[in-house]
Order: C-alpha cells, then sequence, then structure tokens
C-alpha cells in the first residue's frame, strides 16, 4: 500500500500549478493524498520568498511540519519551491528533519526525490532552467470550475527590488501546441474559466517565436469549446500592444479585465525600479484601454516607501490612484531582499513610515472602490457561482430572515473578480446552484468591496 502525502502549497497561483503538476506525477504512482498533516507519511510544502512575509511563512511551515518528525507518522519531509531555490544549503543545514530539496525546475523529479528518500536516500534536486513542466492529466485543486495555465516560466525585467529572475530564470514560454492540448484536457474536465499566469504574460512567446504571440494564444483558447471565461492576469504595461487590446474587446469569452502591475506613480521611483516605462505612458495606456474596451476592469499593484522615496513621490503615488480610479488595486510596502539592488540602494525608508504611506494609499483607495461598488447598483451582470454560504455575516443587509423560507446565499463572482484576489457578489437563490454554474444577476446593493445580487427566476425573497 502507498504511503499518504500531505501536500501543502504556499505562495501565488503560479506556485500553485507547480503543486498541481507534482501532485499528478506522485497520483499517477499511485500514491494516495490526506488533509491529516498528523497521519502523513510524507509531506511536500511548495514554498514562497518572494518578499520577507512569504519567506516567514514558508520557514514556519516547514518548521511546524517538522515536528511530525517525533510526534506523527512522518517518514519524508520533502521542500520544493522558490525557498529551496534560493536557500537550499541554509536549509539543509539549519532544519536536519528536511529530507530532500527539489529545485523549482526539478518538480518532474519529485518521484525520485520521495521515493528515495523513503528508501534512506538523502538528496538534494536541480537542474538548469529550461522547460517549464506541464502534465496534461493536472490535478486542479481549485474546486474544477476555474483553473490555472501558465504560459511561461521566468524573468527578464530584471527590476531592482524583485528576486525572482534569480530563483526562475530567463522568461521562457510553453510551446503553443503543449498550452493548447494542456487547455483542451481542462476543458474537457468541466474547467469554464482559464486564468492564463506567468511571471508576466504580455512577453508570451518572444524567445520561441521571435515576437509576442499572447493574442494569437488567446484567439486559439477562445476556440476551444467549454470554456465560457479566459482571464488575463501579469500583464506588464509597456508589453501590452494595439493587437492584445484588439482581442481582449473582440473575443466575448475574454473576461474584459487586466491585471497590470504598475508598482507606482512617479517617475523617479519608476527609474530607481528598473521599470521600463513612465507615468505619462501609464496613463496614456489606460486611457486607451477604457477607450477601446468600454466596461474593462483594471487591477494593479502599488509599492510603497522604496529607498528614496520622499514625501513628493508618495503624494504623486497617491496622485495617481485618485487620477486614475483603478477599479482593484493593492498596496505593498517595500519588502528589502537581500541579492538585489535595491537592498543596497541609499535611502531606505523606515517601517513606521511605510505603514503610514500604506495607509494613506489605501484609504483613498477604500474610498474609490466602495463608490465603483455603489455605482453598479442596478447593473446587471452574469456571475459564476464559487458555493453555497453555511454562515453568514448579519452585518450584510441581505434580508436574512428569507433564508428560512428556504432561501439560500450564494458566493459568486463576476467577470470584474479575479479568484482569491477580488470581491464576491452574494446571491439569493430559492433555486439549488453548483459550483460553476453561470447566472445573471441584477445588482441590488454594495457593501463595502462586494456586491449583493438577485436574480427574480431564482430569489422570490
Amino acid at each position: 500500500m502507498k504511503n499518504n502525502i500531505h501536500f501543502v502549497s504556499l505562495g501565488c497561483d503560479k506556485n500553485l500549478v507547480d503543486s498541481e503538476v507534482m501532485l499528478t506525477i506522485l497520483w499517477e504512482r499511485g500514491y494516495c493524498f490526506t488533509d491529516d498533516e498528523e497521519a502523513a507519511d510524507i509531506i511536500v510544502i511548495n514554498t514562497c520568498c518572494f518578499i520577507h512575509d512569504a519567506k516567514m511563512e514558508s520557514i514556519e511551515a516547514i518548521l511546524r511540519l517538522a515536528k511530525y518528525k517525533k510526534s506523527g507518522n512522518l517518514k519524508a519531509l520533502i521542500v520544493t519551491g522558490c525557498l529551496s531555490e534560493r536557500y537550499r544549503d541554509e536549509l539543509l543545514n539549519e532544519i536536519p528533519e528536511v529530507d530532500a530539496i527539489v529545485g523549482v525546475q526539478a518538480l518532474g523529479d519529485i518521484l525520485r526525490a520521495v521515493e528515495e528518500v523513503l528508501n534512506g536516500s538523502y538528496h538534494k534536486y536541480y537542474f538548469e532552467k529550461k522547460d517549464v513542466v506541464l502534465n496534461s492529466k493536472r490535478i486542479v485543486t481549485t474546486g474544477g470550475h476555474y483553473a490555472y495555465l501558465k504560459i511561461a516560466e521566468g524573468c527578464d525585467k530584471h527590476c531592482t527590488y524583485c528576486i525572482i529572475p534569480q530563483i526562475r530564470g530567463d522568461y521562457r514560454s510553453v510551446p503553443m501546441e503543449r498550452l493548447l492540448t494542456e487547455a483542451v484536457k481542462l476543458a474537457e474536465g468541466g474547467v469554464k474559466e482559464l486564468i492564463l499566469v506567468a511571471q508576466e504574460t504580455t512577453l508570451y512567446g518572444v524567445d520561441l517565436y521571435g515576437q509576442k504571440k499572447l493574442a494569437v494564444l488567446l484567439r486559439e483558447l477562445c476556440r476551444i469549446d467549454g470554456f465560457i471565461w479566459i482571464r488575463l492576469l501579469y500583464c506588464y504595461p509597456e508589453e501590452i500592444t494595439d493587437e492584445l487590446i484588439a482581442v481582449i474587446r473582440d473575443e466575448d469569452k475574454i473576461c474584459k479585465y487586466l491585471d497590470m502591475p504598475i508598482q507606482h506613480g512617479a517617475d523617479g521611483i519608476l527609474k530607481r525600479m528598473g521599470r521600463q516605462t513612465n507615468r505619462k505612458k501609464i496613463v496614456d495606456l489606460i486611457t486607451k484601454l477604457r477607450r477601446e474596451i468600454p466596461g474593462i476592469c483594471l487591477r494593479t499593484t502599488l509599492i510603497t516607501g522604496f529607498p528614496g522615496e520622499s514625501r513628493t513621490d508618495h503624494l504623486e503615488n497617491k496622485s495617481l490612484i485618485e487620477e486614475i480610479k483603478f477599479d482593484r488595486l493593492g498596496v505593498f510596502t517595500y519588502s528589502k531582499e537581500e541579492d538585489t539592488p535595491a537592498a543596497m540602494m541609499p535611502g531606505q525608508i523606515s517601517e513606521r513610515t511605510k505603514k503610514r504611506r500604506y495607509d494613506r494609499l489605501m484609504e483613498k483607495q477604500q474610498e474609490i472602490a466602495f463608490e465603483i461598488a455603489n455605482g453598479l447598483v442596478g447593473k446587471k451582470l452574469t456571475v459564476m457561482v464559487e458555493g453555497k454560504v453555511a454562515e453568514f455575516d448579519d452585518e450584510i443587509d441581505l434580508d436574512i430572515d428569507c433564508m428560512a423560507s428556504g432561501v439560500d446565499i450564494y458566493v459568486t463572482r463576476t467577470y470584474r473578480d479575479a479568484p482569491g484576489i477580488d470581491g464576491y457578489l452574494f446571491l439569493k437563490s430559492e433555486k439549488e446552484l453548483l459550483s460553476g454554474d453561470f447566472v445573471e444577476v441584477i445588482v441590488t446593493a454594495s457593501h463595502y468591496y462586494d456586491l449583493i445580487g438577485e436574480n427574480p427566476n431564482l430569489c422570490f425573497g
């Protein structure tokens, strides 16, 4: 009988795809999986170390689970992912409970690592950063109605604050025929929303085909039966072409949603960050996007407290938020990462100042987001059902009394909401709905970042 494996996936959705690939490799060899970490014979932790907080989360997870070597059934503790790539020797030397380290491009060797550790071997696995590992029989861990498609690995941008190119290597696109095969399998498995991810999706194809091929890939994906929504994440503004804008505009399956990390609103800081754009180009691009794609939802991220950021720079960051009025916006305080150029820059900002600036930016974005959400009241939107709410926050006015008469509350998402990072629309329905169902709703109210809606054909409250 095969040993039980407990799998922990930390970090971003790109890391989640890697975890799903490794799960599939082990499942195909007959291994079983368990949610009970104490009962696991083998634990695999797929780690992240993009910023300090992610690094600490990964280390804490390793230390916590390592205790089962003494108190549980644990025979093998294997660490994979970015932390294992960056701190391979430190992990093996300082946490002796770790039995094997698997580098980011050795995912296909996870089976070998598991079996050799169980046989008493002690190994590290690293390979040259070449191909992206895919598996057409992927175990989708997101519920089955949506899934991620990783179209490339690595990054060539070398922003001064970012460690990813050192960990993941240069940009490497997955050949289009492999992606289309993978996508067909996902659609056949019931996936209705396909989400394209990479460190940067907009450069897809440059290394393989000599030119950007994201627009071509999107058109091919739109031809696959089964997908209702196709969503784009991680699009760098300077790489967005007119051809890509036209595809997003013209293809009905593509969500009118763009995740576009900008990072700052001051030209001086953008230059210090190594970003390949400036404020005017960003504003001009957003103006074009909103003109060409009516109703487009724009998501971005900003960094505050970058080395050398003056009060004037901070105010420019804030004024960009006020000028653009992003639909979705996240702010990160600068994280000083060793072995990056920014870590050595003069003018490091105190944590207190970072936090104060973060609060001011988020307060301004909160006002804008609440205003945008309120402006959607009365609109008709298509939503994807995520699941039924077992318990509900009484502070949200959903006429909860109707639940006693057989009306259920469902968590849903609109095209404006990427899973795990954006808001939800809460829907009342007397009809039983399933995860992955698509429903037309009328937005009846907003509650902070979330919406409330109903469909007269589903709810008679």
